[in-house]
């Protein structure tokens, strides 16, 4: 291959600046520009785009895992009838979202926004996981981009077709409510409908959380293990206790099962590295440590299955920084994916 990673790409090149077409490539990146249930502020429908434009400012070899791109990594292109959707779903829920989803039972045109968008979050799932399924068919590893925190139900679905797994979840949120606001395929509910309609996910471990409601609580509380939850606060002290960050990744992996899919919302981040998130939270990791995550769990001998990365959002006139992390983010992600394959 002539192509030199040290040259900068040029404009028209793809995700990271690479040359590979999707055919060529070992990891497909499925993007989906949707955030129809956001309930704070949208634009993560626009992350995948952001992320693409913002990847080309990357230094492609990694000092954990040197030349990943080697193995060949693309991006699908962004499909303009997802964005469509998303468009028509978002202002059908607006309104909804406007009375925090306190619908009266007499009020029929709330109830038919309501329907319209749990319809088009169904039509949403099913497009995700037929894109998966293709690609898998094909002996790709695959990757979605969002968007919502929503939008990798799909994946982890066709996924679970091939054998159970457990998810590592990163993330400020426990997304464990039950039909938030009324939308069964809200952001704040794709780990409940995981856990109660994948069977084949075997253990959700989910890592940063510092927002959730009582009734999340509960739902942990019942799963009988099935579902452990590392809270942010409790994180934060055994690291003020003097605890190392490697020790804590440690016992977070010793729960996941031997394939493992990564869940990645960015606001699990410190909101300093995503302050245009659609729901950013005080705490949270840093830049650092999940890495340090990433590298512990493919260390320990667990295989990445998927991933997926959703909440970056573009900052307004044209703020990158929040792309520029999450790029970096998904490289890592691919990168230990990759490794997590070999021998």
């Amino acid at each position: 291959m002539s192509y030199d990673p040290d040259q900068a790409p040029l404009a028209t090149a793809g995700l990271f600046g690479l040359p590979f077409t999707p055919e060529e490539a070992q990891l497909v990146i499925v993007p989906v520009p949707w955030d129809a249930t956001t309930s704070y502020r949208a634009g993560t429908a626009n992350g995948p785009a952001a992320i693409r434009a913002a990847s080309h400012q990357l230094d492609l070899y990694d000092v954990e895992f040197g030349e990943a791109w080697r193995a060949g990594i693309a991006m699908l292109d962004i499909a303009d009838d997802i964005a469509a959707w998303n468009h028509d779903a978002r202002e059908d829920a607006e309104p909804i979202i406007a009375v925090g989803g306190r619908i009266d039972d007499a009020d029929a045109e709330l109830q038919h926004l309501l329907a319209r968008v749990n319809t088009a979050s169904e039509r949403l799932d099913r497009r995700v996981y037929a894109e998966v399924d293709a690609l898998l068919a094909k002996g790709k590893l695959v990757g979605i981009v969002g968007g919502d925190h929503s939008v990798p139900f799909g994946a982890i679905e066709r996924h679970a077709q091939d054998g159970a797994f457990g998810i590592l979840h990163i993330d400020a949120h426990a997304d464990l409510r039950d039909a938030y606001e009324g939308f069964v395929g809200s952001h704040a509910s794709i780990m409940r409908n995981v856990m109660t309609r994948v069977p084949g996910v075997t253990k959700l471990v989910q890592v940063g959380i510092r927002d959730l409601a009582k009734s999340e609580a509960d739902f942990i509380a019942a799963s009988n293990g099935r579902i452990v939850t590392h809270f942010d606060q409790k994180l934060a002290e055994q690291k003020l206790d003097g605890r190392s960050w490697r020790a804590i990744c440690d016992d977070i992996v010793a729960s996941l099962p031997p394939r493992v899919y990564v869940s990645f919302d960015i606001d699990g981040l410190d909101p300093q590295l995503c302050p245009h998130t659609g729901t950013p939270v005080p705490g949270g990791l840093s830049f650092q440590e999940a890495c340090m995550l990433l590298r512990q769990l493919v260390a320990h001998g667990r295989r990445i299955i998927g991933f997926d990365l959703n909440e970056v959002a573009p900052g307004p006139d044209g703020d990158e920084w929040d792309a520029n992390v999450g790029a970096r983010i998904l490289y890592k992600l691919c990168g230990w994916t990759l490794a997590s394959r070999r021998g």
